[in-house]
């Protein structure tokens, strides 16, 4: 018989051009309450409808028909600007083959010395793509 243990993810980014990573390294693990820790209590994750949602319940149904897929994401930080404690990442993602995009996230070093979203647009810097 084979076991198959999902590891789970590290600490929280401590730099503004990791949070990318730990995204993807959270989302593959296919935990949910990991991924919702890397977003700020209020902040807002903008669907493909581009109607922003807020706060983590709200947030975490938005990222359920992606983690739904089971399939990996991978993801390419094509640029990221750092301005203090605040940083625009503009990410190109994938999730295995089935939907793409090019995301224009903010994210924000908070009090605790980690980065988490302030707000979350997996779809703003690209055209739409739908989920298959």
């Amino acid at each position: 018989m084979t076991t198959t243990t999902i590891d789970t993810p590290s600490s929280l980014p401590t730099r503004a051009e990791d949070v990318p990573a730990a995204f993807a390294e959270r989302f593959n693990s296919g935990d949910a309450d990991a991924v919702r820790e890397l977003y700020e209590d209020r902040a807002a994750f903008v669907p493909e409808s581009g109607e922003a949602v807020h706060g983590s319940t709200a947030i975490s149904t938005a990222n359920a028909p992606f983690l739904a897929l089971g399939l990996p994401i991978s993801v390419r930080p094509r640029q990221v600007h750092v301005a203090g404690d605040i940083a625009l990442l503009v990410v190109d993602w994938e999730i295995g083959g089935k939907v793409r995009s090019t995301a224009t996230d903010v994210a924000r070093r908070g009090a605790d010395g980690y980065w988490r979203y302030v707000i979350d647009s997996p779809f703003g810097a690209a055209p739409a793509s739908t989920l298959q």
